[in-house]
Formats: C-alpha cells, sequence, structure tokens
C-alpha cells in the first residue's frame, strides 16, 4: 500500500504510517488537479491540508484510492458527494490548531486594544510615543464571538478569564461554556460587543457573511478580527469601514 503526503504534513504521520508498512511519498506543496491526477497514480492514501484541491474527476481517474485525510479543520476542499460515490473515506483533523487560533485571537485582541502595532511602528521609525491615547485594558470590555464550535467556545472560556464579558452567535443552538450569553441574531451581537471575532466555516453560505451592512451595524470604533476562511468577509465593505474609522481596527 502506498500513502502520498503533501503540504508538509507533520512528519509523525510518515512515521506512522511507515511503522505500519505502507510505503510513504510526501511532496512540500500543494498540487492543482492535473499534477494530483498524475501523482495518484498507485496511491491508495492520501493525505492533505487546505490547499490541495480533491475534486470529482480526482476521484473518477483513481478507482483504487480508499481514504483522504485532511491534515486540517475544514474539509470543502475535498468534494465529499463524489468521494461518497466512489466509496473514499475522508477525515479531518477538527481539534489540530484549536489552541493556536485562540491564542492568536487573544494576543490580536490585546494588540489592538493598546495599539501595540501603531507603536512598534513608531520605535522602528525612531518616534517614542508615551501616549496612551485610545488605547485601552480588554478586562470589563465585550467580546462578540461569531461561530460558537471548538475555536469560539475556547475563545470564550480564554476571554472571560482575562474579565472580558462574552457574546456569542451561532446558528446551531449550543450550550454556552462559563458566563458566555447566546444572542438570537447576528444584528444583536453587532449592537452589543466593542469587539468581533468570525470562527465560522468554510460552507458556501458563510460566503461574505460580514458585509457593509455588518459593519454599519457594529459600534463606532469597534475591533473586528476574521481568523476563519478569508471569503467569509467583503474586504472592500472593511476598508471602507476602517477608512472611515467606523471600525478602529
Amino acid at each position: 500500500m502506498k500513502a502520498l503526503l503533501l503540504e508538509n504534513v507533520h512528519p509523525e504521520a510518515e512515521r506512522i504510517l511507515s511503522e505500519k508498512g505502507i510505503e510513504v511519498e510526501t511532496r512540500k506543496g500543494a498540487l492543482d488537479t492535473g499534477e494530483l491526477v498524475d501523482a495518484l497514480e498507485g496511491v491508495e492514501l492520501l493525505g492533505i491540508r487546505s490547499k490541495t484541491h480533491v475534486t470529482r474527476e480526482v476521484f473518477e481517474a483513481h478507482p483504487q484510492l480508499l481514504s483522504v485525510g485532511a491534515f486540517c479543520i475544514g474539509t470543502n476542499q475535498i468534494d465529499l458527494a463524489a468521494a461518497t460515490e466512489h466509496a473514499v473515506t475522508c477525515f479531518n483533523a477538527p481539534y489540530s490548531n484549536t489552541r493556536s487560533v485562540v491564542e492568536l485571537a487573544i494576543a490580536e485582541i490585546i494588540s489592538m486594544a493598546r495599539h501595540l502595532t501603531d507603536k512598534n511602528k513608531g520605535m522602528h521609525e525612531g518616534v517614542w510615543d508615551k501616549s496612551a491615547e485610545g488605547a485601552h485594558e480588554v478586562r470589563g470590555r465585550t467580546l462578540g464571538i461569531v461561530g460558537y464550535g471548538n475555536i469560539g467556545s475556547q475563545l470564550s472560556v480564554l476571554a472571560e478569564t482575562l474579565g472580558m464579558r462574552v457574546y456569542y452567535y451561532d446558528v446551531v443552538d449550543r450550550l454556552p461554556l462559563g458566563n458566555a450569553q447566546r444572542c438570537d441574531t447576528l444584528e444583536e451581537l453587532l449592537e452589543r460587543v466593542e469587539t468581533v471575532s468570525l470562527h465560522v466555516d468554510g460552507r458556501t453560505s458563510n460566503n461574505n457573511l460580514f458585509g457593509r451592512e455588518q459593519f454599519e451595524r457594529m459600534r463606532p470604533r469597534s475591533l473586528f478580527l476574521n481568523l476563519c476562511r478569508g471569503m467569509v468577509v467583503d474586504y472592500n465593505a472593511l476598508r471602507d469601514a476602517l477608512v472611515s474609522g467606523h471600525i478602529a481596527g
């Protein structure tokens, strides 16, 4: 049996598969459809991350393929319907970078609240600006989490330990952790919080989930984070909100 691991899948995967007697080929980058079809000759197991797209064409070209592993959270890069039709097992790693994203979100919230990026830039340009005008602690501030799955719910817990008041919105009726409060609508959340952090998945219905209308509903000088898929945000609308000063960062 042979496995092909793409996109810098962790070396531990190669070690484990090799110990099971499986021949393993690794490649650092992603492959386009044509390259993938060629590379899968004689391969039964495929490991990818988010950039390689496994399309119907790939499944039809390789009936010997048994399994596709997405060594990441999302699976929208795999045609799951085609995989089912061809009896190919697919799996993902939904907890693989949960803590990493949560810690990054906390760091970015603090960085924006304290204007660390501006201060750092000034220091590198030889400007010493001791003023704390516009900067503030995150303690006592409100955080709105859009998408209360593995990442959003863990962010909720860590944000509360910093003294933030947490609200969340999710299309699924999820129970809150700690003292987080659920909002019935996205509009309700946007009007209640000072910082908004997006943590939704890459399904088609989330395309441009956050656009001009949503930015206008946010409170003046709010902070905005998107740590999920880029396609969920209308970046022209975000630019306008930043330039106008309605969104502080």
